[in-house]
């Protein structure tokens, strides 16, 4: 299966230890030197429709995907927080 960069974003990122949600890949960590994939973004959710910010977001090592398919990302742990976007 051959998929783009963009059409990530429309993947849901699910842990495959315990079935957690975490939501829809909204960004990708790129290493220009190598030429590869360090890591998925994962925005956190906004608190009170926005109004208050939004939690942290979830980034997830490339080692820590384990499966893509159609419409999911399935990962296993390694989710680290990050508050700078």
């Amino acid at each position: 299966m051959i998929c783009r960069i963009a059409q990530l974003q429309y993947k849901e990122v699910i842990n495959i230890a315990d079935g957690t949600r975490y939501g829809f890949v909204g960004d990708v960590e790129l290493d220009p030197e190598r030429g590869s994939i360090e890591s998925i973004v994962v925005y956190g959710r906004p608190r009170l429709f926005g109004l208050l910010g939004r939690q942290e977001d979830s980034v997830f090592p490339w080692s820590a995907v384990k499966r893509f398919g159609e419409d999911i990302i399935l990962v296993d742990g390694g989710v680290r927080a990050r508050r700078e976007r």
